[in-house]
């Protein structure tokens, strides 16, 4: 009704004007609103010293800004700063009169401020300061939705305005318009630092420590040849991309070489890049083939020695094992510990062979430097002297206004070498992505540059401990940041050696946490106790076997070795993969055993009251075995008793040679009718029963005394036969000589009597009927 009286020229009645206005004022107050609000933020940031109003833009992220690339990273007064990167309109609509400024704001006070600009998201007017100015942009007449385009800002550090020594915070920010926002307004900013020391400090630099890792997972099986060589066999030949050009541990060795740190190997992965070099074959489903990357191999450690050569080497112990989980989980089965024993004495001999140097094994490393008293117990238990923990876990308790130094004695002749959380961790993202790998690098070196300012008096010690296994990207990121501080304008090179043996801080916090401090998220990591109780009962198997071996070394290391690994820290990340490998280290140590053993024998009888028992012993490895005594022990001792001439009590010693059998024989006495069960087993010399028994029946058929009357009966015809036939042939020869001499007619006349009777008897000496014995006959084996 009103819409039609207006479209005739009548006028509304005042009830209606007065609604027309009540809405109209409804409408507007949130417009007016905005409008004081954004007069409000324009004063503040005028206050803040803008040279220009900023709108408060509720669309600070419609556009994406990253930051590929700030050289130098840290700038002198000669320097002119060029930044690289990239803006995306992610909104809906597109962005018109763009531009890219750079921001540059006040001197930051202190690590903390650092990372509080570190966490904020959108633009904040009165806390984002002004452009520079007009000179120093970059425009874009038009930014379409889903499009991105790179620029490179470059300015003069004169022209920054920086009127100290210190750290900054810059700010890239996109600027614009949109359809529904017509005027202009930031519409994205990334964040970053800038560190700014032209000259050397006019008091002490921190001495940094960079810890370089050469660790890898565990890729060689238990398993190798019979060959003389004892080909290993690996599980994959994952670890030959590794080793590439290219690789995560080329581009580890490769960039370290050109830097000043200390490098920490595992000897395993050194163990295991060694046995590349030579023949080695690779697994393959249920077989092998031979592997291929000897080249690569030989290639990437001959440069890791290279590189190694006069700087200093820590050797973690053999396989890097997990000493929270022996801590808190291995303890409860014996023998753990002594694995570690074992671990770390192998590790100095495995780097002085490969690589010809000596390095320290003074050091050990818990995951993550997360530390209680268990692990520290664990931890100095091979002897190590130094624990690597983080700032993290060892709290300051002090109040300090300061970072202290990174050696803090802890008692019992151990030093924690607590190493700066915040450096440790600020590469452990996706550093793949060139938007994070820089901004990254320069919080990296303002925190470097805010601990040396917190106190330019005394000399710190800085210690990094990065992540175990770099990946090459953020390798790549580590060896930027480091060549960052090449210049040493506030820092300088230290060994972790050194840095473990500098005067600790007084006053720095010197008690290690207690286990309920020990973070969760890590202890559901933890290797499980039945991993520990797998090892126990793999090595009670190699025991066992090793003391009847010729040549135990060939058995005794590599699975010595395969049992360290079933430790690794690296199983972390891999529990499935960690079970399945104890179990197949289990298998083919069993299946080795396995070789040695009693062939089953069937049922033997006997028909007296003594017989000769042989038992077979098999031997299908490829060395002689030996201290070993073969047993029988029947079921009823009453009835039949079993010995040798070796051992009254029934033992008898086995040497076998390698692919051979031997025959093992025993003497059996029986004292009544009937089968008796025998048991066969090996044992070894201390006694300690080897391999599973062999069971078979004995039947003994003892001989009765109307069997003994017809056998002696038998035996007296026989000697009355021959008594007979020796009579006959006296007679005949008698009667030879008398014909002789005269006497013959009458000898002939007298024998005439039986003229059929032969000179000889019939010799017994044919050859034995093949035909069956008759029934009820025994016939005698």
């Amino acid at each position: 009704m009103a819409e039609a009286a207006d479209s005739q020229g009548m006028g509304p009645s005042p009830a209606r004007r007065w609604l027309r206005r009540t809405a109209a004022l409804l409408v507007g107050a949130p417009l007016i609103a905005g409008l004081l609000s954004g007069t409000a933020a324009t004063t503040a940031a005028h206050a803040a010293g803008a040279a220009a109003p900023d709108r408060a833009a509720t669309g600070s992220r419609t556009v994406q800004v990253t930051l590929d690339s700030m050289s130098p990273s840290a700038p002198v007064k000669s320097d002119t700063l060029t930044i690289s990167g990239t803006v995306t309109n992610t909104g809906k609509q597109a962005v018109t009169s763009a531009h890219v400024g750079l921001r540059v704001g006040q001197r930051l006070t202190g690590r903390t401020a650092i990372d509080d600009a570190s966490q904020r998201g959108a633009f904040a007017p009165g806390l984002d300061p002004a452009e520079i100015g007009d000179k120093y942009t970059v425009k874009f007449p038009k930014l379409a939705p889903g499009i991105s385009r790179d620029f490179t800002l470059s300015v003069p550090v004169s022209k920054l305005g920086l009127d100290g020594d210190g750290v900054y915070q810059l700010g890239v920010s996109l600027s614009g318009q949109t359809a529904s926002q017509q005027y202009e307004q930031v519409l994205g900013i990334q964040r970053t630092f800038l560190p700014w020391q032209p000259e050397a400090v006019d008091g002490k630099k921190s001495q940094l420590t960079y810890m370089w890792p050469l660790m890898s997972s565990t890729h060689l099986t238990a398993q190798t040849g019979s060959d003389e060589q004892q080909t290993p066999v690996f599980a994959d030949d994952a670890l030959a991309a590794e080793l590439a050009p290219g690789g995560r541990l080329e581009r580890m060795v490769s960039l370290g070489s050109q830097l000043p740190v200390t490098w920490v190997l595992d000897p395993d992965l050194l163990a295991t890049v060694d046995a590349m070099t030579r023949n080695y074959r690779v697994k393959s489903g249920d077989s092998d083939v031979p592997g291929t990357n000897q080249d690569v191999a030989k290639q990437w450690l001959g440069e890791l020695e290279d590189a190694v050569q006069g700087k200093k080497v820590v050797a973690v112990p053999f396989a890097d094992p997990d000493l929270a989980s022996l801590a808190h989980r291995g303890k409860e089965v014996s023998g753990s510990l002594s694995h570690l024993q074992g671990a770390t004495e192998v590790a100095e001999k495995t780097v002085e062979t490969i690589l010809h140097v000596t390095p320290s094994v003074d050091f050990a490393w818990p995951v993550q430097g997360a530390v209680d008293p268990s692990i520290v117990d664990v931890a100095t238990s091979a002897g190590a002297h130094n624990v690597i923990a983080r700032s993290d876990s060892l709290r300051e308790t002090n109040n300090l206004s300061y970072s202290p130094s990174a050696a803090r004695p802890i008692g019992g002749g151990t030093t924690a070498v607590v190493a700066d959380a915040r450096l440790s961790t600020a590469f452990e993202g996706d550093m793949s992505r060139s938007g994070n790998s820089t901004p990254a690098i320069q919080q990296f070196l303002a925190q470097t540059l805010a601990i040396t300012l917190q106190d330019t008096e005394k000399q710190r010690s800085v210690v990094v401990a990065p992540q175990r296994m770099p990946s090459a990207s953020q390798a790549q990121t580590m060896a930027s940041a480091i060549r960052a501080l090449s210049a040493q304008r506030w820092t300088e090179p230290l060994d972790l050696t050194a840095a473990a043996t500098a005067k600790p801080d007084a006053r720095a916090t010197a008690r290690v946490p207690g286990s309920s401090s020990y973070p969760g998220s890590l202890r559901r990591q933890e290797l499980p106790v039945q991993a520990f109780q797998d090892m126990k009962s793999t090595q009670g198997t190699l025991d066992k076997f090793k003391v009847i071996l010729t040549a135990p070394d060939r058995v005794v290391t590599p699975f010595g070795n395969a049992i360290n690994r079933e430790m690794s820290t690296s199983w972390r990340d891999d529990r499935e993969g960690a079970v399945i490998y104890r179990a197949g280290v289990q298998s083919y140590l069993d299946g080795l055993t396995g070789e040695v053993r009693l062939i089953q024998k069937s049922t033997a009888t006997m028909s007296g009251r003594s017989a000769t028992l042989a038992v077979t012993v098999q031997n299908q490895l490829v060395q002689p075995v030996g201290n070993l005594v073969l047993r029988l022990e029947p079921s009823n001792p009453s009835r039949l008793k079993v010995t040798t001439n070796e051992d009254a009590n029934g033992g008898q010693p086995v040497k076998i040679d390698g692919g051979h059998s031997q025959s093992v024989k025993f003497t059996a006495t029986a004292n009544a009718n009937g089968p008796v069960q025998v048991t066969a087993r090996l044992y070894t010399q201390d006694g300690t029963p080897y391999g599973d028994p062999m069971e078979f029946t004995v039947k003994v058929s003892e001989i009765t005394p109307t069997v003994m009357l017809v056998i002696a009966g038998g035996v007296l015809l026989l000697v009355l036969a021959g008594i007979r036939m020796y009579t006959q042939r006296k007679r005949s020869t008698a009667r030879k000589a008398a014909g002789e001499t005269g006497e013959g007619d009458g000898a002939e006349a007298d024998g005439g009597d039986d003229p059929e009777q032969p000179s000889d008897p019939t010799p017994d000496t044919g050859p034995e009927s093949g035909a069956s014995p008759g029934t009820g006959e025994k016939v005698e084996h």
